[in-house]
């Protein structure tokens, strides 16, 4: 279990991204419909991890890391700036669910887009988990690549309805 108050966790929000050579840092997520890339240089045995809301590019070019390309270029050159060799690095795609199983497509396209990216960019796919009805909670140890993923548990989906209110008789004038 993860002591989420220990300095070395790093916990990834949605729309960031984190690089790391720290050997006792721990990167973890959260993941529903949204996609995390884990990449890692294993000769220089960093790594990081991102975490994006929506796939490919922002349409309103504002250059926002929530979208996938954007926050897949970032982890990229945030792991070059500490070393890593573009043609070592590893990557392990997770999440992309469907969790209220509505049928949106968004963790579809999420998936969709991920994978295409890494193998378009030719970057070795060492895993994923993708897909799905239940989010997950990944942890990341970039210095020795060990990860863990554990599947949330699903839940009932609570409807509220408003009690009916009494109104007391309207009087026009």
């Amino acid at each position: 279990m993860i002591n989420v108050s220990d300095p070395r966790v790093v916990h990834v929000l949605q729309g960031q991204v984190v690089a790391t050579a720290a050997p006792s840092q721990i990167l973890t997520t959260i993941l529903g419909s949204c996609i995390s890339a884990c990449m890692r240089d294993p000769v220089l045995r960093l790594g990081g991890m991102n975490h994006f809301l929506l796939p490919g590019d922002d349409p309103r070019k504002s250059n926002s890391i929530r979208y996938g390309a954007r926050s897949m270029e970032e982890l990229i050159n945030a792991l070059l700036r500490k070393g890593a060799a573009r043609d070592r690095l590893e990557v392990w795609l997770f999440g992309g669910a469907d969790l209220l199983r509505m049928g949106t497509g968004v963790g579809e396209a999420n998936c969709a887009f991920a994978t295409a990216f890494v193998e378009t960019e030719g970057f070795s796919l060492r895993g994923t988990d993708l897909g799905g009805s239940r989010g997950r909670r990944v942890r990341f140890c970039p210095y020795t690549g060990e990860i863990s993923i554990r599947l949330m548990q699903t839940a009932p989906v609570e409807r509220r309805v408003a009690p009916r209110m009494s109104c007391p008789d309207v009087e026009l004038f």
